[in-house]
C-alpha cells in the first residue's frame, strides 16, 4: 500500500528520480556547508601556533591573538558595541602584503565594534582609547571563506595594527 504523501498539497507524489535528486543535492549541500566553515588555512593555523608562543601575545577563547603595543590610559573608555570611534589601522596578511591602511591614506576612519569583523568587534571593546594593537585574527572570527578583494583569499588568517584614537565620536 502507498504511504500518503508528507506534502498533501503536490498533486502528485514526487517520483522516485525526483527523490534521488532531492537526496543528491542534500547531500551535495550538506559538504558544501562543512567546507564553508573549515576554518583558517593550514599556513594560517601554523601562524597562529608559532605567533601565540610570542612574547606578550594574549590569546582569547574565541582564537583572537593580540599583543599590545601602546596601552591606552588605564581606566580609559572602552567602546561599547555602537560605540564610534576614530581609529587608525594597517591590515596585513600573514606574508605581510597590506590590503588596507588608514595610515597610508593619512585619514583615521571612524566606525563601531558592530560594524567590523568578529575579531575587530571583541578586541575594541577590550581597548581603551589611546590603545594600539596588534591583533592575529583566525578566518573564522574575520572574513571567514569569503575572499574579499584581490589580497584576501577565503580561509585567511589577518594581522592588524588597531589604534583607538577616541571613543564616542
Amino acid at each position: 500500500k502507498a504511504q500518503p504523501h508528507p506534502l498533501p498539497d503536490l498533486p502528485f507524489p514526487p517520483s522516485p528520480m525526483a527523490r534521488t535528486a532531492s537526496l543528491f543535492l542534500f547531500a551535495v549541500l550538506a559538504v558544501a556547508s562543512v567546507s564553508a566553515v573549515a576554518g583558517s588555512t593550514p599556513a594560517g593555523k601554523a601562524y597562529l601556533e608559532a605567533n601565540k608562543l610570542k612574547e606578550g601575545v594574549v590569546e582569547t577563547k574565541s582564537g583572537l591573538q593580540y599583543r599590545v603595543m601602546v596601552a591606552g590610559k588605564e581606566g580609559g573608555p572602552s567602546p561599547k558595541a555602537g560605540t564610534r570611534c576614530s581609529c587608525h589601522y594597517r591590515g596585513t596578511t600573514i606574508d605581510g602584503k597590506e590590503f588596507d591602511s588608514s595610515y597610508s591614506r593619512g585619514q583615521p576612519t571612524t566606525f563601531a565594534p558592530n560594524q567590523v569583523i568578529a575579531g575587530w568587534t571583541e578586541a575594541m571593546q577590550i581597548m581603551t582609547e589611546g590603545s594600539k594593537w596588534e591583533l592575529t585574527i583566525p578566518s573564522e572570527i574575520a572574513y571567514g571563506d569569503r575572499q574579499m578583494g584581490a589580497d584576501i583569499t577565503p580561509g585567511a588568517v589577518l594581522v592588524f595594527t588597531l589604534e583607538i584614537l577616541k571613543v564616542g565620536v
